[in-house]
This record gives C-alpha cells, sequence and structure tokens, in this order.
C-alpha cells in the first residue's frame, strides 16, 4: 500500500502567468488544416462553415496515394472536410511531412471516414506512425460513421512526420489531418506523449465545443449523470492558465445531488497496465450564503491524491498530474468528497483523461535527413519507400541506405548510400558532404558528369567508394589517395587514373620514362618471387579443399589502392597458431567441432579465441568453409567477428576475437562462478541479441539464417555485450529460383523449429522460433528440454504454468520479484509469440526488436520512478497551485 501511496502520489498546480495573447486570440496560427483528398485545383483553401477553420487540399504535404470521395448518398452526413480521402495502394510505409515548431507541444488530430468510397465495403485496418514510432492502430470495421484518433506530441525536429503503415491486405486512408500548437508548457509528461481517451465538460444542455471556443481547438463533448445536478452562471469565469479550456466550459458544473455523496467519474481500462494522465478543472460560479463553506479532496481509485482544495470564485483553478496513474485491474474511478467542515458538496468544470504512449526510437539525425532529402532533390529521384524516417524503423529503411541504429536511445546515422544504377545526371552532389558518418558511397553505373569533388576525401569516415562507369573527368583528388579508402573508379573514359595529373608542367616528360622503369622493375620482381615460391613448392602437393570464395560485395578492382577484405582478415598457418596459443595451452571451451583456446596474436596486441577442428569432429570442411565465407562478408557489433583462420592440410582452425565474459547460458546458471544477470541486463541482451539476427535476416545481401541460435551461442563481451557465434550451420536464404528445401535439417534439439523439422524447409522463421526458446530461457531459467517435468519442453511448460496466470511461477526465482511486471508479461508473450507452431504466426526478428525495446523503456521507467519517488513523497515538498494559494502535500 505505502509503495502504491509513492507511485500514485501527484504535484499539483496551475499555471499563473496569463498567455493572453493566446487565451483571447482568435486567429489560427500555427494551425495545419489539411482536407486529404481534396484536389489541389479545386477551391483551396476554404472556410469550414461550422467553424470558420481554414482546410487545405493535402496534396503538397505528401507524395503519393490517390484520391476518392465516399459515397454520394453518404456525403451529407459528413462536413465537407471528411468527404473526401486519400488512400494509399502502393507501398507499405505512406507519410505527410509537416513543418512544426521543434520543441513545443502539438495537438495532432487524425480522422478516418471510410464511406466506401471504393464501392468493395471492406473496412480497412492498418497502422499509423508518428516518425518511427507506433502511434495507433486504426480498425473501421464496425466504425460506420469513422473515427478520430488525437494525440499531444512534442516534435525533436522542426519536421514532423505522420505515417500510415500497410499491416495486412487492406488499404490505408485518411479523411482530414489537423495540428494545432499547444500552449509552452502544457500537457508535460515525464515520458512519452499523451493520447487522447476523454475530454468532458459537465453540462446537460449545451452541444460540443471546439474551435474559436477553444483557441487550441480542442474537441469537449458534454457529459452529464442522473445523480448530478447542474449549477451555472452568466458571469465572465477567468479561464486563463495556460491551458485555457474554453470559457463557455467554466460557466456550468455538476454538483453531486446527494450532498453527501462523492461525484465520480469512472472508466475501464482495456490494459490494467495502461498510465493516464489526469486534468480537473475547477471555477467557483456559485453565490456563497454567509456561513457556507466548499471544500473537498480529490481521489484516485480511492487514494488521496490531493486535498483538501477550496476552489477560487469566477477563477480557474486546474489541478493536474507530473506522474501517471494506473487503474486497479483496469478499473479507473476519480472522485471528489467534501471535507467533514465542508457545507457545500464538491462540484467539476471541466475533465481530461489521457493515457500515456511511448515513443522510444530516437529519429535519424536531422542534418542528415536534410542532407539526403537534398541528394534526393538533386537528382529527382521518385522512389515510393523514400518516406518517413530514412533509418528506422529497420524494416522500412529507405532503399539504398544502411544505418547505425543499433541502440534506441541514439540519433541513427546514415552509414551506406548506394545510388548505383539509377540515372543519376549533373555532377557529384554537394550535400553527400554532409552524411558525415558514411562509410559506403556507391555511384556506379550512372551518368555523372564534372570533376571528382575534393570534399569526398574530406570525409574521414569514408571506406569505401565507387563511382565507376560514370563519365566523369578531370583527376582523382590527391586526399583520395589515402590509407584505408577503396576506391573504385574504372568505366571513366576522361578520368585519369591514380597518381597522374592532367596538369602539364615543365617535367612532364620525365613521367613516361618513370613510368617505364617502374614498371620493368615490377615486372622483375614478379618474376623473381614466382620463381622463388615454384622451387620451393612441392611438386607432389595436392589441393584438398576448393579456396575460400571471395566475397562479392567486397570485390575490389585490380588497381585498387587496398587489399580486399578476403586479404584483410588475415590467413594464418599452422605454426602460427600454434604460436599464438602458447602449444594450446588454454582451453576455454569445448563442443562437437573440438576445442576452443585462448590466445594472443603474435604481436600481442590482441586477445584472441581459437576454434580448432577436430579430426572426429562431425563438423567437416563444409561447415568450416560456411562459417569462413559468412564471417568474411558480415559485420555488426553484435557477431562476433572473425581475425582469420587457418587452412592448412589437416589444420583448421578459426581466429575469433576472445569474449571474455562467456556466454548467456553459464550467466543464467551461475555456472563457473558467474554472477546471474538481473531482469534489466537480460533485456539488453535479448535485444543485442535479436539485432544481430536482425542484421542478419534483413542487413545482409543475400539474407542468411543462423539455424544455430541459443544461449550458449550468445557470448557476452566485458561490457556485456551480447554478441552471436557460431556461424558453422548459418546458411543464406534461398533467391530467385532455388529451391526452399534443405537437404539435410541441422539444429539443437529443442531449439530445432519443429515446422522446419518436419517439412526441411529453412526460412528466416527458424530463427526467430530458435530465439523464442532462447527468451523462454531467460525468463525462467527453466532447462529447454527436461524429461523429469511433466510437460518435457519449455514451451508445454510455460503454456501450463501459464494457465495459472501468475507470472512469478513462471520468471525465474533468482530475480528475487525484482523485475517491471508489465515488461515480464511483455517478454512472456512476444517469447510465446515466437515459438508458435506455425511460422506465418511467428513475428519478424524487427518486430522483435521494436518488442523488446519496449520492454526495456517500461523496466527502466520502474528504476526511475522508484528512485524519485522518495523526493516526490516528502512532506517538506511544497506543491505549486497558483500565485495565491500554496497548499502542503498531506
Amino acid at each position: 500500500m505505502e509503495r502504491s501511496l509513492r507511485l500514485l502520489l501527484l504535484l499539483i498546480g496551475t499555471f499563473s502567468a496569463i498567455h493572453t495573447v493566446q487565451a483571447q486570440s482568435k486567429s489560427q496560427e500555427g494551425f495545419i488544416s489539411l482536407d486529404c483528398g481534396l484536389p489541389a485545383n479545386e477551391l483551396s483553401p476554404y472556410k469550414e462553415e461550422f467553424t470558420n477553420l481554414q482546410f487545405s487540399s493535402d496534396a503538397t504535404f505528401i507524395q503519393s496515394g490517390k484520391t476518392s470521395r465516399i459515397q454520394a448518398n453518404r456525403e451529407s452526413d459528413f462536413l465537407k472536410p471528411y468527404r473526401t480521402l486519400r488512400y494509399f495502394p502502393d507501398g507499405t510505409r505512406n507519410c505527410y511531412n509537416l513543418k512544426v515548431e521543434k520543441g513545443r507541444n502539438h495537438l495532432i488530430r487524425a480522422r478516418f471516414v471510410y464511406g466506401n468510397y471504393d464501392g468493395r465495403d471492406i473496412s480497412p485496418k492498418f497502422d499509423m506512425y508518428i516518425g518511427p514510432n507506433p502511434w495507433v492502430t486504426i480498425d473501421l470495421e464496425r466504425l460506420v460513421n469513422g473515427t478520430l484518433k488525437e494525440i499531444f506530441h512534442i516534435p525533436t525536429s522542426n519536421s514532423l512526420q505522420i505515417c500510415l503503415v500497410k499491416n495486412g491486405t487492406t488499404t490505408p486512408m485518411i479523411s482530414a489531418l489537423e495540428i494545432r500548437p499547444m500552449g509552452k508548457d502544457s500537457y508535460i509528461t515525464k515520458s512519452g506523449s499523451l493520447a487522447l481517451f476523454n475530454r468532458v465538460y459537465l453540462s446537460n444542455s449545451s452541444s460540443y465545443l471546439r474551435y474559436p471556443d477553444d483557441v487550441y481547438d480542442r474537441q469537449w463533448f458534454k457529459y452529464f449523470k442522473t445523480e448530478w445536478t447542474q449549477i451555472s452562471t452568466t458571469s465572465d469565469v477567468g479561464n486563463s492558465n495556460g491551458y485555457d479550456p474554453p470559457k463557455v466550459a467554466l460557466t456550468t458544473a455538476a454538483t453531486p445531488t446527494n450532498a453527501s455523496a462523492p461525484l465520480t467519474i469512472e472508466w475501464s481500462s482495456a490494459n490494467p497496465e495502461d498510465e493516464y494522465y489526469l486534468y480537473g478543472h475547477f471555477a467557483e460560479i456559485q453565490n456563497f450564503q454567509t456561513n457556507d463553506t466548499r471544500e473537498f479532496n480529490i481521489l484516485m481509485n480511492r487514494i488521496l491524491l490531493f486535498g483538501p482544495l477550496i476552489p477560487e470564485k469566477s477563477k480557474i483553478n486546474t489541478i493536474y498530474s507530473t506522474s501517471s496513474v494506473t487503474c486497479d485491474e483496469g478499473r479507473c474511478s476519480f472522485q471528489l468528497i467534501k471535507t467533514n467542515r465542508s457545507t457545500l458538496p464538491p462540484f467539476l468544470n471541466a475533465f481530461e483523461v489521457y493515457r500515456v504512449i511511448q515513443f522510444p526510437q530516437s529519429e535519424t539525425d536531422e542534418s542528415e535527413v536534410t542532407a539526403v532529402k537534398n541528394i534526393e532533390a538533386t537528382y529527382g529521384l521518385s522512389r515510393i519507400n523514400w518516406q518517413g524516417d530514412p533509418c528506422v524503423p529497420r524494416q522500412y529503411m529507405w532503399d539504398g541506405l544502411d544505418c547505425s541504429n543499433t541502440d534506441i536511445s541514439t540519433l541513427p546515422r546514415i552509414t551506406t548510400l548506394n545510388l548505383s544504377l539509377n540515372g543519376l545526371t549533373g555532377t557529384i552532389a554537394a550535400a553527400i558532404q554532409n552524411l558525415t558518418k558514411l562509410e559506403k558511397l556507391d555511384l556506379s553505373n550512372n551518368n555523372l558528369t564534372g570533376e571528382v569533388p575534393e570534399f569526398l576525401g574530406n570525409m574521414k569516415s569514408l571506406l569505401v567508394i565507387n563511382i565507376s562507369g560514370n563519365n566523369l573527368n578531370g583527376s582523382i583528388p590527391q586526399s583520395l589517395q589515402r590509407k584505408g579508402l577503396e576506391l573504385h573508379y574504372q568505366g571513366n573514359p576522361s578520368l585519369s587514373p591514380l597518381g597522374t595529373s592532367t596538369k602539364r608542367h615543365g617535367k612532364s616528360v620525365l613521367i613516361p620514362i618513370v613510368a617505364a622503369v617502374g614498371s620493368a622493375v615490377i615486372l622483375i620482381v614478379v618474376l623473381v618471387l614466382f620463381l622463388v615460391f615454384r622451387k620451393k613448392k612441392p611438386s607432389t602437393v595436392k589441393v584438398v579443399h576448393p579456396p575460400l570464395s571471395r566475397p562479392t560485395m567486397n570485390a575490389t578492382y585490380a588497381n585498387s589502392p587496398e587489399p580486399s577484405i578476403e586479404m584483410k582478415k588475415r590467413r594464418f598457418t599452422y605454426s602460427e597458431v600454434v604460436k599464438m596459443t602458447n602449444n594450446f595451452e588454454r582451453v576455454v571451451g569445448e563442443g562437437g567441432f573440438g576445442v576452443v583456446c585462448h590466445g594472443t596474436t603474435v604481436n600481442g596486441s590482441e586477445q584472441v579465441a581459437v576454434k580448432l577442428l577436430s579430426q572426429s569432429s562431425a563438423q567437416g570442411y563444409k561447415e568450416f568453409k560456411a562459417e569462413v565465407d559468412l564471417l568474411l562478408r558480415v559485420h555488426h557489433t553484435n557477431l562476433v567477428s572473425l581475425v582469420g583462420y587457418c587452412d592448412e592440410r589437416d589444420h583448421l582452425a578459426l581466429i575469433y576475437e576472445f569474449v571474455p565474459n562467456g556466454d548467456l547460458r553459464q550467466h543464467l546458471s551461475g555456472k563457473g562462478g558467474r554472477p546471474v544477470i538481473n531482469w534489466g541486463f537480460r533485456l539488453r541482451i535479448a535485444v543485442e541479441a535479436a539485432l544481430g539476427l536482425e542484421y542478419l535476416h534483413i542487413g545482409c545481401t543475400p539474407p542468411i539464417v543462423h539455424r544455430d541460435v541459443k544461449t550458449t551461442n550468445i557470448l557476452l563481451d566485458e561490457h556485456y555485450k551480447a554478441k552471436l557465434a557460431d556461424f558453422g550451420l548459418s546458411r543464406s536464404f534461398p533467391v530467385g529460383g532455388e529451391s526452399h528445401v534443405s537437404t539435410v535439417v541441422a539444429g539443437t534439439p529443442g531449439y530445432l523449429d519443429p515446422e522446419y523439422y518436419q517439412t526441411s524447409r529453412l526460412g528466416e522463421k527458424s530463427d526467430v522460433y530458435s530465439f523464442g526458446i532462447v527468451l523462454l530461457e531467460m525468463i525462467t531459467n527453466q532447462p529447454v528440454i527436461d524429461r523429469n517435468r511433466r510437460n518435457s519442453h519449455i514451451t508445454q511448460w510455460v503454456g501450463n504454468e501459464l494457465n495459472g496466470g501468475d507470472i512469478t511461477k513462471i520468471m525465474d526465482p533468482k530475480l528475487n520479484g525484482d523485475y517491471d511486471s508489465r515488461s515480464a508479461w511483455r517478454a512472456l508473450e512476444l517469447a510465446m509469440s515466437c515459438a508458435n507452431p506455425s511460422s506465418a504466426k511467428r513475428p519478424t526478428m524487427s518486430h522483435v526488436v521494436i518488442e523488446l525495446k519496449e520492454c526495456i523503456v517500461s523496466e527502466n521507467s520502474r528504476g526511475n520512478m522508484s528512485r524519485g519517488m522518495d523526493s516526490l513523497s516528502s512532506p517538506e515538498v511544497s506543491m505549486v497551485f497558483d500565485s495565491v494559494m500554496i497548499p502542503r502535500a498531506r
């Protein structure tokens, strides 16, 4: 009870500053009112006749979609802005791009009226996003008169993107989109945005209110109960306090007819874990007798929020929560109860309730978004998926881009720009230099002209530049001849090769002489080396295995100043392996393949793990070569990186980066002296492992399936960052006309996808199943298969325990109950969804990443709240109410 009281303690206050201009002005400054689907050549803008709001066509705010109207016999049922619509049959994500004020709270309202515009009578269902974060699912199946969704949101940039995302077979559509800038200090939350749950004023006679009665164009609906009595006034009531509810809403109020009874407002919450912010508006509008007093306490779910309150005459007092509140088992009760010394019952003029929505995913760095849009404009690109945030969510990343976005709290940055074969004309766009974290630039096979700009050489993060197959001229800037830069420039007939200049000077006659002499020296050296190595090579040696294939994604041209990636990943001799492991002195692991030994590179600069393939290993050369090939062409912070390999006759070894903290299984069990990791760490490890898998599935070309995801293959580095390991069973996804059927089913019992086992059909959802089992292990710390259990497999055991509805019986007892129950339930539901026997019903790894990140947000909010409650619950804290009344916490 004490903890609940602390969690529900609210700071109460009203703004004493009077925003005269905002409260009294009837202007629509900053308003955006879009009649979606209204043709731009029709009368636009126009004034809507009931509100005098000025609506415009949405045509200049979005680059895709088609327009239509609801059926003619339905048009009279709706105001003009809701008779037309824009629908989106093409693309998965279609976005409006709106200019707003960064850091200011905005009311965002979207309206949807299907009106059988397409004659199919199939109501659509789709998702709405704000930037890279999901906002709400729109389902119009039973809403014949449409619906509206409203939220208070603070943009993190001056560009606001509202996106409609297809989540099934139906077509997204929208009727109207309205944006209203709010007061500078209103509707502030500790985290997240506020979705409208209810906004009412207590009246039994008036109709609903909006602009111009409400200067912010909030919509207020009348609400009244039979057990209440209406009170009202014709006098002016002051409403200026930052929230500025309509004056009309403050001239009426409700009191309980039974003066001794509380005034109660109740509602149900579909999700018991939902969090709410409450706003009550009070203005005394009754004239008192000499001995009359009015004071009352304010309770939420029978817990005192504030009191006693003594409202001021004809002046607004707004009581609001600065911390979110939850409801008891989904039943919410807001009550006003008079004190013993009060002669009058409590009253309420107006009431607002908002539900918290967390938007954890950071948007792509604003300067880079501007840069890539300038590049798009420079080349006149028109791609259906170049809408919304360029980098996130990852499943909607723009074609031709790759980004660094492994941490939701960090701004994603663009690391790859691939515009090859796009018919680009003109010069190399100057905006490219504003992509300051760019590592790979591919402008090959276009029609670019002009010189190679100097700024490319000043982009220190660039590792690969491909400008081959264009019509560039001049010479390669000296700055592009730096070490560490891989440059491809073939196929530009007028472009001078590296090391030459198009400018003549007094000593130009020496150039052909030096070149000829240099060529001769190189030829002699190559010939001598060839003869020496040929002499040393025994004539009886045969090639036992085929050479390791060079990854096409990193192939270089013959005159590239940098070696290929295969050459960078060093091929070690067996004697070097013996030396680096000190004759295999320290064994750190063992498996079916053989042993893993600790080692140090020859120069002592790097610790490594050396995986030796034994003669008796079931993992043969095919698996060895597969792992080498795969690790040569992939790189991700959550994948164990390959330092090198040894392929010398019967000696096969893989040399990895050393990951010192062992595997996840050890940390769950506490074996080997490993500490048992807490719930927060487990969620973070789960996210990082999921990001590694997501990269394999959608970040690699062709995509890759791991096939052996399990807790022993998730390693933890010195900072407990998770890294996926053991790619011996990994395979590229079948593409084109290739078969999806795997000739040999491979994996670990318990983690193996039952659908893959039965059909031999391999896909990314097989990894999703295995990950679901890993997640269940992290949640329960139970063995995957335990023959001593009545339900031997972990999915069966969890499913049976779920019937009891008690998550404490499922969670790892070693956690000692130290976890956020919301994040635990969400993770558990996600794990069971991943482990669904039907692959079609499993989520993608991208969806898994999103869900797990939201679990982390929930868990972190628990920690932040518990740390902050001590100070908030102190009796010394003053609750600012207004300049006159400063009540104390009780």
